[in-house]
This record gives structure tokens, C-alpha cells and sequence, in this order.
């Protein structure tokens, strides 16, 4: 994303003793350093101390492996199209056990050829939640089958709580900073991954 940011950084001015103490807690947690999102969130300490604490359970405390979630935030970053979470997110991923030709072809809005029956679940997940804003019955069962309701449950908070994380990269122009960049695809986001079609009707 090349445009200038919409908002003033936050530590373009004095901190309150509110939004101190948040940046002061985001910091010397798991992340070690407020960056994008994080110092958007800041212009409202309350809301970034609650979000953030959201955060760090998704990415770092859920039940799922940091193959899986990695995954379910690709997928995420491509269908938001949020280059700051691909630049961090994408070295993670493969850092983690993902294929680097998996995370390719995410990054191209195609399906990638994932082994593992978990990886697949997560991904069909994913990708019918956040694209077709539903999931089909067959691909709900799936995920319930291999992850389990406390795995399916943390798998619908790594997605809403990266899709705030892609609405605020978005809406505030936060810059994709260092890391690969996202590919520019030029189709709609309703055609990514148009490989994988969900089987079955949606329910009503």
C-alpha cells in the first residue's frame, strides 16, 4: 500500500497516561514492539487494551497450532488484501511448517495443494467464512470433526480478530512495511480462491 496513512502516529505527540500504559503492556508482552494496527488502535487506549488482549490469545494462546492459524491469517490477508498483515504474517507462516509454495499461491488467491487434513479444513474454513460469508454444512462438519468445538470456536477468533486487524490496515493506510509483499490480484475478492467451492447448499 503506497498511499500516505490517514492517521497521525501516535507517537507523533505526548502519550496519556492511558495510552502509556497500554503501549507499555503491548510491549512487553509476546509481540515485544507496537507496530501498524496496534499504534492505530492507541488513538483509543480502551478499545486497543482490549483488542490487543484478543490479539495475543489468537496468535499466541489458542488451541490451535501456529501452523493453522498462520494459515487462517493468510487467508485472511489475501481476501482483505492487507499488505502490512502478509509482509509479517507470510515469513511466520512458512517459519511454522507451511509450504513457501503454499503461501504462494495464497498469496495469488489460489487454492494450494496442503497434505494435511487439518490444513485443509482450516483452510476451506477460512476461506467460506470470509469469502462467501457463510460456511457450508459439509465444511462446518469437516472442521468440527478435525478440530474439534474448542479448536472451531478459536478458528472463528483468529478470523474476526484478523479481519479488524485488516479493516484497520485498510481504513487507516497503515503501511505494509518490511517482509514480502502481498501480490496485486485484479479480481474481485468474491472470485478468490475459485477453485474451492463449497459443497452443498449454505443452510438457512
Amino acid at each position: 500500500m503506497t498511499a500516505l496513512p490517514r492517521l497521525p502516529d501516535i507517537e507523533s505527540g505526548p502519550l496519556s497516561d492511558r495510552q502509556r500504559a497500554v503501549f507499555d503492556r503491548i510491549r512487553s508482552g509476546p509481540r515485544g514492539e507496537v507496530v501498524g494496527p496496534l499504534r492505530v488502535w492507541l488513538h483509543s487506549p480502551d478499545l486497543a487494551d482490549l483488542a490487543q488482549a484478543l490479539g495475543q490469545y489468537a496468535r499466541y494462546d489458542s488451541s490451535l497450532p501456529t501452523r493453522l492459524s498462520e494459515l487462517a491469517i493468510l487467508v485472511t490477508a489475501r481476501i482483505w488484501s492487507s499488505g502490512f498483515e502478509w509482509a509479517h504474517h507470510a515469513p511466520i507462516a512458512e517459519a511454522a511448517g507451511l509450504a513457501p509454495a503454499a503461501v504462494a499461491a495464497i498469496g495469488r488467491a489460489e487454492v494450494p495443494a496442503l497434505g494435511d487434513p487439518r490444513d485443509a479444513a482450516v483452510f476451506a474454513f477460512a476461506v467460506e467464512l470470509q469469502r462467501d460469508r457463510a460456511v457450508s454444512d459439509t465444511t462446518f462438519a469437516t472442521a468440527l470433526d478435525t478440530l474439534g468445538t474448542h479448536g472451531i470456536v478459536d478458528l472463528l477468533g483468529v478470523c474476526g480478530y484478523y479481519g479488524l486487524i485488516s479493516m484497520t490496515i485498510n481504513a487507516a493506510r497503515v503501511p505494509d512495511g518490511d517482509g514480502p509483499r502481498l501480490p496485486v490480484v485484479s479480481m474481485p475478492p468474491e472470485r478468490y480462491f475459485a477453485q474451492h467451492v463449497a459443497p452443498g447448499r449454505f443452510p438457512d
